[in-house]
């Protein structure tokens, strides 16, 4: 557990707050941190490194051998191996061999699937820091910064990551970039006595520091704290859990009726429980994890070819529904670089005299993002080829301005000067007239959120003249407000969440075209930003965005809008917005992304900017109308064949399927099944969720009217066509193989199924070719099942693809009144709402 013994109340700075930093007494920091400006020796470096730990995050490992044994560990690999143990002791050593299979055959690719999202995410997991020039016995030299401990000095030079929380403490100053941190797109500039965030990046000057915080003490480390308490509850599990109750409770209810009967009978006890064993786990979805896994993979897989990584594959079911994104601002929707606006022209001669005035003003090798924003308004940069730049003064916190003497080709020589406003105003010292009216132009910029430079040049006189203002802002990204309308156009609503001031964010927020009513943190949550009282949550649902926000703001707003039932996803590439990606349904980290971002997000894009998400929602919809197609036939599978077995049993006292035929029905309907992860399937064009009720009711019908078809078969065979039970066996589980996948491809879609969009080939021919392999049992037998002839097996193959016509009639019935049901109730709370809305 890495530590600090200086904890600091400078972590919580915004960038409200940076020009009013805490300045300490840095010999007294020196002091109580027990160390020098000449650095620590390398014994103590060592032993504080021992006491501390690394600078690193505390990451919890689970070996792979435990997760492997966690699959043969639970409530339904429980009854398989119980049903494996009873099939041993009876001898039925078929059975217990395919059993077995099938118990390996559902953790192995359930274990594959966790594996694979595990090590995505271990991938993604590195140091911001990688190297620090550290001064130790007195020399400096460059050491990993994960060594690194409170006591150390540092060196921090234009360019460098800052590897931990520090206090600056020798001449001179430093521009950070705190953008990944504060979510603010300028740089912020720090002196001798101020705190530098673990993270953020210096971009200009040079100054050494001494360390006061490491690892998860750091102002990352505690933002990172927040990640490890969030996570939203999965909507998937919570739906797996959901059809595996419903058919557990259906399945154990009946299954206790068969044995309670078949006792009353003095059927063998042993073999009764091994039979009921067998039919329990062949009717409960044990492969449906498994399925469910590998059609999420499958989807992942076509999202990466998109330039989206997913890191949790639930992620994917979760994306289907999404209904809020809640967008990071900097670098997200704007560019996160400086941009001029429309210049204010004063004594220059145009636009272009201005700008070019205030870029031989200004030094590209400085890296400075106000130099190269000036130096980008250029029309043409040959023009700088004209002036030589013989002396550069640079901008400092003191002076606020850089000036530069220049000489022309015609041999002319003068100054020019860029800085504040107000600061140029006064070197300059124009008439009052146009002070008031550079007042006017700075406070219209101020209003808009930009920030202003003022410029100045010396006349042949020597004097200074004031040129014009240069409004500087973050534009937005060129597809942003394309991205956004095609959020729009999918039911998904967007909400700009930023660390910029709220002038800022409604000007960007408006040039996209997302709504102006932006709301300050502060204004909503005080200063904790911890509890959400229900009408705080109402209104943060209603605001279009929030500006100055805290980390725990942000995953404040994300619990918030979750309580008002929506599913919110939350794009991101800062650490700052870590907990809102861990607690969102779906936390998105955009192209460039912290690695603190990249691991707290279950999907990252390699992309820039948003427009990848559209088609990942597209596809996370398809990928969900498979698993509901699945769910569905799972569910009517089980209902078929325990309804009927169970009655079958009660009314004619005989097994209508042996043990072993139920575990074939398992392999032949569920392995293949791993196809309707390349299924075909329509779009629907709003977020699309887990109806159980729907889902329940269709499947119910569905599984009614096969059982239906079952008990007629049966009758035909007992009754009509007077077969043995070994022939009535095999009767009723090759109509049961065909009549599996032509459920599913009932289930696929809401209309009649014979319709588009079509099963895609591979889908069919798994089908095909399952069937075509139960057939041929049937036909020949092979010690497993007693043969049946080709004709009875024609006439199997008629009576199971007739019948799947009036399962589709009976499917299409209930979609058609659960959607009269379903308006009825939007209409009718539209009007309450409307009446409610009137009186108010």
């Amino acid at each position: 557990m890495a530590g600090s013994p200086a904890r600091d109340g400078a972590h919580r700075q915004t960038g409200a707050e940076q020009g009013e930093a805490q300045r300490v007494d840095i010999d007294a920091l020196f002091r109580q941190l027990d160390s020098s400006p000449a650095g620590l020796s390398a014994a103590e470096a060592a032993a504080r490194l021992s006491r501390y730990g690394p600078n690193a995050l505390a990451e919890e490992h689970t070996s792979t051998l435990r997760r492997l044994l966690g699959y043969f560990w639970g409530p339904i690999p429980w009854m398989i191996e119980v049903a494996a143990l009873l099939s041993a002791l009876v001898r039925h050593w078929d059975d217990f061999a395919i059993i077995l299979v099938l118990l390996l055959f559902n953790a192995a690719v359930g274990f594959w699937q966790e594996y694979k999202a595990s090590n995505a995410l271990e991938a993604l997991k590195r140091q911001l820091a990688l190297q620090a020039r550290v001064r130790r016995d007195g020399n400096w030299s460059a050491i990993e910064a994960s060594a690194l401990v409170p006591g150390d000095v540092v060196r921090l030079r234009l360019g460098d990551i800052i590897p931990a929380d520090a206090r600056l403490f020798d001449d001179g100053y430093l521009a950070v970039d705190q953008s990944a941190l504060t979510g603010e797109s300028l740089p912020v500039n720090k002196g001798a006595g101020e705190l530098v965030y673990s993270g953020s990046v210096a971009r200009q000057g040079e100054m050494t520091a001494v360390v006061t915080a490491t690892g998860s003490e750091t102002f990352f480390g505690r933002t990172a704290g927040l990640v490890q308490r969030a996570g939203a509850a999965s909507h998937f599990q919570k739906a797996v859990l959901a059809i595996g109750d419903y058919l557990i409770y259906l399945s154990l209810a009946l299954v206790t009726i068969l044995i309670v009967v078949q006792l009353f009978r003095h059927a063998p006890l042993l073999e009764l429980v091994q039979f009921a064993l067998i039919l329990t786990v062949a009717s409960i979805p044990v492969a449906m994890p498994a399925v469910l896994s590998v059609t999420m993979a499958v989807g992942a897989l076509a999202l990466s070819k998109m330039k989206a990584i997913v890191s949790r594959l639930q992620s994917i079911e979760e994306m289907a529904g999404v209904d809020i994104l809640c967008s990071d601002k900097t670098g997200t929707l704007t560019q996160n670089q400086l941009t001029l606006g429309e210049p204010e022209v004063f004594a220059a001669r145009d636009a272009g005299d201005l700008i070019l005035a205030a870029a031989l003003a200004s030094r590209a090798e400085n890296g400075d993002a106000i130099d190269l924003a000036v130096l980008g308004g250029l029309d043409d940069s040959s023009a700088l080829a004209a002036y030589t730049q013989t002396a550069f003064t640079p901008f400092d916190p003191v002076h606020k301005r850089t000036e530069a003497q220049i000489r022309a080709q015609d041999g002319s020589s003068f100054r020019v000067s860029k800085g504040a406003p107000q600061v140029i105003l006064a070197l300059a010292n124009p008439d009052r007239d146009t002070a008031q009216r550079a007042a006017s132009a700075i406070d219209a910029s101020a209003e808009k959120g930009y920030r202003t430079l003022g410029v100045a040049r010396t006349d042949a006189d020597g004097n200074w003249q004031f040129l014009g203002i240069l409004p500087l802002f973050d534009p937005p990204r060129e597809d942003s407000a394309q991205t956004l309308r095609d959020a729009g156009a999918h039911g998904i609503a967007v909400k700009m969440v930023t660390g910029d001031n709220a002038a800022i964010a409604r000007e960007i927020a408006g040039k996209l075209g997302l709504g102006r009513e932006i709301q300050p943190a502060s204004a909503l949550f005080g200063d904790e930003g911890k509890q959400v009282p229900a009408d705080l949550a109402e209104r943060i649902e209603r605001a279009d965005g929030f500006a100055q926000v805290f980390p725990e703001h942000k995953y404040a707003i994300v619990k918030a809008l979750q309580s008002r039932g929506h599913l919110v996803a939350m794009t991101g590439d800062g650490v700052n917005d870590a907990p809102a990606l861990k607690q969102a349904d779906v936390g998105i980290a955009v192209s460039g992304a912290t690695d603190a971002a990249r691991a707290a997000a279950d999907l990252i894009l390699t992309a820039p900017g948003l427009s990848t998400i559209v088609s990942a929602v597209q596809e996370a919809r398809r990928i969900f109308e498979r698993m509901n197609s699945y769910a569905i036939y799972r569910i009517t599978e089980t209902i078929r064949i325990m309804i009927f077995v169970v009655l079958a049993m009660i009314v004619f006292n005989f097994y209508p399927i042996t043990a072993i035929m139920i575990i074939l029905l398992a392999f032949f309907n569920d392995v293949p099944i791993m196809a309707i992860a390349y299924d075909n399937t329509a779009l629907s064009p709003h977020p699309v969720r887990w109806d159980m009720q729907r889902v329940i009711t269709v499947s119910t019908v569905m599984g009614v009217v096969g059982t239906l078809g079952s008990f007629l078969m049966l009758f035909l065979a007992v009754d009509w066509l007077h077969l043995s039970v070994a022939k009535v066996q095999t009767y009723i589980f090759l109509k049961m193989a065909v009549a599996g996948h032509l459920t599913l491809f009932v289930a696929r879609s809401r209309s009649w199924y014979f319709l588009r969009p079509f099963p895609a080939p591979i889908m069919i021919w798994a089908a095909v070719s399952t069937k075509l392999a139960a057939t041929v049992l049937c036909a020949y037998g092979f010690g497993l099942v007693t043969p049946i002839s080709w004709p009875e097996i024609g006439l199997v193959w008629g009576y199971a693809i007739v019948w799947s016509f009036l399962t589709d009639a009976a499917k299409v019935s209930v979609y058609r009144h659960l959607d009269r049901s379903a308006k009825r109730h939007r209409n009718f709370l539209a009007t309450v709402g409307t009446h409610l809305h009137r009186r108010h």
